[in-house]
């Protein structure tokens, strides 16, 4: 890296005033018209930049990778999850990771709840009802949906986002359970009055609704699969808010059509943007366009998160935000 100012490479369109403070500090090139960069776009970038500052949505590959430029030193990710990037590719490359933690757990928790209480009580189909001019008026038993309160919240990830999920979820009167790769401290299962599952087989019998805050890693993957699915009881319900591909999505949409599972309310999907038609079909499920971060003050945090990084590696320090490994 030059004494001069770094190179900078950012993917997409970021919020204006992170896009004002980086052209301060840095030598950028930014993403103005927000299209998204091509295989051979992302390449040639890579070939050029000092630090690239990509998206969850970039791809960047084992092959990408190593054929990047001997210049770029750092991967700024503008996000929370890296299972975008091949870690190992980079750390042999010896090119440093950073991503944006923490500055967006409130509202993918916010998210998160809004699904717990819009799938069991049926808003989706409520809303579209409404707006297709076919309500015949209130009957007691039309659109009947099911109670939350004094029900059992299976949380998979207790980590930052599963944590604030709870102290939600224990507001609107649900019993909270949760697996994780390690047990949390005993204090915040006191704090949270969470009850630790170490078999997650055990706990998804048993739960009502479960939660998805675990992050893709190859651990992860498909974490969820067709026999784990087949474990929940046929009147409970999912939410993803973390990785489409944490879930076996063909197993789940079988199991919601069949009526194993009583519903969903997902934020992500396996294959974004594209959805399957048969999981569009259908009418117990809430879909959401992966909008979980998406509000404007977590858009600027993660875009300081991102300026730290970049000015602190600069400086010749450690980033703050550097990825060293992955877990739930």
């Amino acid at each position: 890296m030059t004494t001069t100012k770094p190179f900078v490479i950012v993917t997409r369109k970021l919020p204006d005033a992170i896009e004002t403070r980086m052209m301060e500090l840095f030598d950028v090139r930014l993403n103005l018209d927000d299209t998204p960069m091509s295989r051979v776009d992302l390449a040639s970038a890579m070939q050029e930049a000092d630090v690239l500052v990509p998206t969850v949505t970039d791809r960047i590959d084992n092959e990408l990778i190593a054929e990047a430029g001997e210049r770029l030193k750092l991967i700024a990710s503008f996000g929370t999850g890296v299972d975008n990037i091949d870690l190992d590719a980079a750390n042999k490359r010896s090119i440093m990771v950073t991503n944006t933690p923490g500055v967006l757990t409130e509202d993918t928790a916010d998210m998160t709840m809004a699904l717990i209480l819009a799938a069991p009580r049926r808003l989706a189909e409520g809303e579209r009802l409404i707006r297709s001019g076919e309500w015949g008026g209130w009957t007691p038993t039309f659109m009947l949906g099911h109670r939350i309160w004094g029900k059992r919240l299976g949380i998979i990830g207790m980590g930052r986002i599963g944590q604030a999920v709870a102290r939600r979820a224990r507001g609107f009167g649900l019993s909270v359970h949760y697996h994780n790769r390690r047990r949390v401290h005993a204090e915040i299962e006191r704090e949270l009055e969470a009850t630790y599952w170490e078999s997650l087989d055990q706990m998804l019998a048993r739960m009502d609704i479960v939660s998805v805050n675990c992050p893709h890693t190859p651990a992860t993957y498909h974490l969820l699969s067709r026999r784990r699915l087949q474990l929940l009881k046929n009147d409970a319900y999912l939410v993803n808010t973390s990785r489409g591909e944490v879930i076996d999505e063909t197993a789940l949409t079988q199991l919601l059509t069949e009526g194993a599972i009583a519903g969903a309310g997902l934020d992500v999907y396996e294959n974004e943007p594209a959805v399957s038609p048969k999981l569009l079909a259908l009418d117990n499920v809430v879909l959401q366009p992966h909008m979980g971060s998406a509000t404007i003050e977590g858009r600027i945090d993660m875009g300081e998160k991102v300026i730290i990084n970049i000015k602190t590696f600069v400086d010749g320090h450690n980033p703050p935000d550097r990825i060293i490994e992955t877990m739930f």
